[in-house]
Parts: structure tokens; sequence; C-alpha cells
């Protein structure tokens, strides 16, 4: 595809999407959706954990641009968080009569990409967390593009933590206590 320098975003969101489907691949009971609609609107990318046949619960929603990365920040918190009220909604509507007293809590990781850097954010009904104290860049420069070594070992650490975030969030009971009480542990390692 060539280097991203001066590219158009649809070239940078070819390189987001294939990082994101191989992430979503090595893990099991979730999908990607591009440009899937939640509440606010269209996001680029939903990662969903499929519950049921008729049920998936949004685990992650990505946005791609290729510049304005604060901007790109705030609209994806806006599309976490909506995303945390269709998981809710769809949640009581499972729910035991003995649960419908329990406070709702929810939580969405959020991922924001120009193709070159990355950022990475948790979204929850009671706070906003960065999950990312380090700056996660892949250099797509025809330099990088000749000599794959450091564009290999960039994309490698961007994998792990993407898949260790999907993990993380796929793996967590769908009860709201448990769900806050995980997020507390975390955030306290963050």
């Amino acid at each position: 595809m060539g280097p991203v320098i001066d590219s158009n975003e649809a070239i940078r969101c070819e390189y987001i999407s294939t990082i994101l489907h191989t992430a979503v691949s090595l893990l099991e009971d979730l999908m990607i959706t591009p440009q899937a609609n939640i509440n606010t609107g269209r996001v680029d990318y939903a990662i969903k954990k499929i519950i049921n046949e008729i049920l998936e619960e949004i685990i992650c929603i990505t946005e791609s641009k290729p510049f304005q990365t604060t901007l790109s920040v705030c609209q994806n918190l806006l599309q976490c968080q909506s995303a945390c009220d269709m998981n809710i909604k769809m949640n009581k509507k499972k729910r035991k009569a003995s649960d419908v007293f329990n406070p709702d809590y929810e939580y969405v990781y959020g991922i924001v990409s120009t193709g070159t850097d990355w950022y990475f954010t948790l979204h929850s009904t009671e706070g906003i967390y960065s999950t990312s104290r380090t700056e996660y860049r892949i250099s797509l420069t025809e330099n990088t593009l000749k000599d794959s070594t450091e564009l290999r070992k960039n994309v490698k650490r961007i994998l792990e933590v993407i898949v260790g975030l999907l993990m993380d969030r796929a793996s967590v009971s769908r009860e709201p206590a448990t769900k806050k009480r995980h997020v507390e542990e975390i955030t306290n390692v963050l």
C-alpha cells in the first residue's frame, strides 16, 4: 500500500483495518463491524462480543482519522459512552428480577488511530481513563517499509495492547458489580 505520509484517510484505514482484524482473529467469540451504527451515529469500527445468536455486546469502539487527534479522542469517548448506554439497555432486558435494584455499570475500550499513532482509553459509566501511558507509534515511511524490523516490532507491540484490551473486556462477567470491581482493579494499576 505504500507509506502513509501524505496519504488519504482510506489508505490509513486499510492499515488500521488490517491490525484490528488481525487482533480480533486471534480471539474467539468476537467480531468486528466496520461502519457500525450506534446511538450517536456511525463509528469506524465496533468490536463486539458474541453472546448468543441474537445478542452482541460492544466491547471496543475504534475511530480512525488522518489528523486532529484531540478531536478524534473526544469523538471516540462520546461513541464509547453511547456504546455503554446500548450495552446497559441490552443487559437490563436480560436481568433477573433480583438484580433490578443493582446500579448499572458498564465499560468499553476506545481506540483512536491515525494509522501511525495509536491511543487507548477506557470509558466507564463512572469515568474515563487512559490505558496507555506510553506513546504507541508505527512508522510507515518509505525507509521503514524497506527494512521491516522496526515496523514488525511496533506492529507487534500495538497488537499485544489491542489483544490484551479485547481479552480483558471479553472475559469479564456481564454482571455490573463484577465489571465495576474489575475496572477498579485496572485503574489502580494504571
